[in-house]
């Protein structure tokens, strides 16, 4: 949209037209003058008055600047009607209101010439003359329309960026944070069961407690260094891989989950930011089935294929907590979902006649 700044321009120059016009090419009465105030006028209604609009403006300018030439003076006063046509084709809402209202401004010339005895002006050369401003006032119009878009997008992807950041987080801190306190209650309700008829066991029970904790609290320093910015931060701590879910496989059997890894082909060769999808939705997984499936077998098997690798967790036995919560927010399926979906890869999580399956298939390089 053109501001009010520059539409404050163009009563100036249909003034300095209507002033030229008269001493260029002298009137031979007073009321021609007239002629030439009425569309400075107009211009000027249509700049500083809301109610103008672009019809009106158009009457306020052709008519009486055609009406002028009919003695054979004031021909510098058609450059109004080229005025208006820049006007009407920058400033109208749509390319059909715009060649509307254009296309007749283009007949000025011509009346002139049939209201003139004889012709002293050049039709043709003034239908270009007015026509070209049309055209440019089309090309400005599109390129405000163009940069308002490019605006509008800019403004879209940034929101994306941030939408994407927010979930990028959330799920760090429910994969950090979420699964060891979700472990150390596991194990401080173990050991509150067990405190007066076993105290070796609730002692174990909270030692374990207090290595799940340590652990959780050195990935959340992680988790906290690799949010902020480069500036601040120096060497960017190493994030997990492939190669670490044997050490998490071993964690949950240290806190009691029977669990089997099944390992084929050489983990070595999945890339980092596959790695660490790999090692968060095998965490996930495991978190799961300590949850909801403490007294259950889980059979997590990891495999690396020609470009792709694909994690499958197969959980057998009794679930608890599952139907109890039905409209409890799965963020943990939908964390895992959103990681295999920015790889470019595809993850599936439900129940089995037998348990509960997470499969995930992810291409090494995208």
């Amino acid at each position: 949209m053109q501001t009010q700044q520059a539409r404050a321009v163009i009563p100036a120059f249909a003034l300095a037209v209507a002033v030229v016009a008269p001493i260029a090419d002298p009137p031979s009465s007073a009321a021609d003058l007239v002629l030439c105030a009425l569309p400075v006028g107009g211009f000027a209604a249509w700049t500083y008055l809301s109610g103008v609009s672009l019809p009106v403006l158009w009457l306020a300018v052709v008519p009486p600047a055609v009406a002028a030439q009919r003695s054979g003076q004031l021909e510098p006063l058609l450059f109004e009607v080229a005025l208006l046509n820049f006007v009407v084709g920058r400033s109208a809402p749509s390319l059909a209101t715009a060649a509307a209202l254009g296309a007749p401004a283009l007949l000025a010339p011509g009346a002139s010439v049939v209201i003139q005895d004889p012709s002293e002006i050049s039709a043709g050369i003034w239908t270009i003359g007015i026509a070209l401003p049309w055209v440019l006032g089309r090309t400005a119009a599109r390129q405000d329309e163009l940069t308002n878009q490019l605006a509008a997008t800019r403004h879209e992807l940034a929101a994306q960026a941030v939408d994407a950041e927010r979930r990028r987080i959330a799920r760090d801190v429910h994969d950090f944070v979420g699964h060891g306190l979700a472990a150390v209650m596991l194990q401080v309700t173990s050991a509150r069961h067990v405190l007066h008829r076993d105290p070796a066991a609730a002692e174990e029970a909270l030692r374990s407690a207090e290595e799940v904790g340590r652990r959780s609290m050195g990935e959340l320093r992680r988790t906290v260094a690799l949010l902020r910015s480069e500036e601040e931060g120096g060497i960017a701590p190493p994030v997990p891989r492939a190669e670490e879910i044997g050490s998490l496989v071993q964690q949950a059997r240290d806190g009691g989950l029977a669990v089997e890894l099944r390992a084929r082909g050489e983990l070595s060769r999945v890339t980092p930011g596959v790695g660490v999808a790999l090692y968060r939705i095998a965490q996930e997984a495991l978190a799961n089935a300590a949850h909801h499936a403490p007294a259950a077998t889980t059979v997590l098997g990891v495999e690396v294929g020609a470009g792709w690798a694909s994690l499958v967790a197969d959980t057998t036995g009794p679930t608890v907590g599952g139907s109890s919560e039905p409209d409890r927010q799965r963020y943990g399926v939908l964390g895992m979902r959103e990681r295999a979906a920015a790889l470019g890869g595809e993850l599936t999580a439900g129940p089995t006649p037998e348990g509960w399956r997470i499969s995930c298939r992810l291409p090494l390089e995208r």
